[in-house]
């Protein structure tokens, strides 16, 4: 950890240096990949937090998070300068309260919480669940898994690495409260891979 000078510091710089186009070619490139679950895509644009936030997590935050939309962080982002700069370049809220969160942000190899112990929408309102933006290693290169559902013709074959073990019973848990549940954003270096929770995922059988 950095002298509380270079927290400081880094809690103003790092945005976007053209904030509406950046902001907008992001938020494009979110909604491309929702609808077309298992697709590695750009974000097109990238921002520069402090560690150990990535630049694209950093990306997706500055472009969905704002002064409604309270953040839960894992242990580490809490206890570095991202609170800070999230303060400063969007305004969101840090909560420790995991069912008010509508944005989850976790760094690579960090602790992946139960999906069930944020906010999972409600049968009337399923949108006011949160959105789990997760850092990982790789996209593709790890684990095959067949993706199936909306926005997929046929099926579609995706490959995470750094992914929990238990990732695809937390991710069957999930699909089992359809219309509720969380979404998923995997994030690696400035590509993403969106896993709505329409998305069925089966292991692959090699």
């Amino acid at each position: 950890m950095g002298t509380q000078a270079e927290i400081h510091a880094s809690a103003y710089t790092g945005a976007f240096t053209d904030p509406v186009f950046q902001s907008q070619s992001v938020f494009r490139a979110l909604m491309d990949a929702m609808a077309r679950p298992g697709t590695i895509a750009p974000l097109g644009a990238l921002a520069k937090p402090p560690a150990p936030l990535g630049a694209g997590a950093g990306a997706i935050a500055l472009t969905l998070c704002d002064d409604g939309t309270p953040v839960w962080l894992t242990a580490a982002l809490i206890h570095s300068s991202v609170p800070a700069w999230l303060s400063f370049h969007t305004g969101a809220p840090v909560t420790d309260v995991k069912p008010e969160a509508r944005f989850v942000f976790i760094e690579a190899g960090g602790l992946v919480p139960g999906f069930d112990q944020f906010a999972l929408g409600t049968q009337e309102y399923p949108d006011r669940s949160a959105t789990l933006v997760l850092e990982i290693s790789a996209l593709n290169g790890g684990p095959e898994f067949a993706a199936t559902g909306p926005g997929i013709k046929g099926e579609t074959i995706v490959a995470p690495q750094g992914l929990p073990e238990i990732f695809l019973t937390l991710w069957a848990e999930n699909r089992t409260l359809f219309p509720r549940g969380v979404d998923l954003i995997l994030v690696a270096g400035t590509d993403i891979l969106c896993l709505p929770r329409t998305t069925q995922l089966r292991r692959r059988e090699i």
